[in-house]
């Protein structure tokens, strides 16, 4: 009965073939190669489709564990790069508060050797304008005493006589 309605269907493909349609050979050999396909899919199901599908799926697996654990790891390097810049944001406030401290120590030494210098200088200064009016004072108590003599060589130059 199959056989017949093949071959009627047939039939009809061929008046329509020659009307400008496509050929269709349509005959046991078609329900031969479903029969031959339908048998190796059977076979071949247990064989070769089911473990490479369970190959898939455990591959598929392993890579869903893969990105869970890079996703573990990147979010354990996070942490890990948080807690390494908290602890460099704390060596940079005490090394900050460090400096800081060596600075006013610096310049409170600064200020204290310029204060000693600057007494040294005033000391040395005060001294020295001390000696000069020493020094001052004795010259012009020397000239005091000579300028009378001085006084009188002067005129007698001038006036070209001595004078007494």
């Amino acid at each position: 009965m199959i056989i017949s309605a093949l071959r009627e269907a047939s039939d009809l493909l061929s008046l329509e073939r020659a009307s400008g349609a496509v050929n269709l050979d349509f005959d046991a050999t078609f329900v031969l190669q479903m029969g031959v396909f339908a048998l190796l899919f059977v076979v071949l199901k247990p064989v070769l489709f089911d473990p490479m599908l369970k190959l898939f799926e455990e591959r598929e697996r392993r890579t869903d564990g893969a990105r869970v654990a890079a996703r573990k790891m990147d979010e354990q390097a996070g942490e890990l790069l948080q807690r390494y810049e908290a602890e460099l944001e704390k060596v940079r406030r005490a090394a900050t508060e460090e400096r800081e401290r060596l600075r006013a120590e610096g310049s409170r030494l600064e200020a204290q050797i310029l204060a000693e210098a600057r007494a040294d200088v005033a000391k040395i200064v005060e001294e020295g304008s001390a000696k000069i009016a020493l020094e001052a004072s004795a010259v012009r108590s020397q000239l005091k005493a000579q300028s009378g003599q001085i006084a009188r060589e002067v005129a007698a130059r001038v006036l070209g006589r001595e004078v007494a």
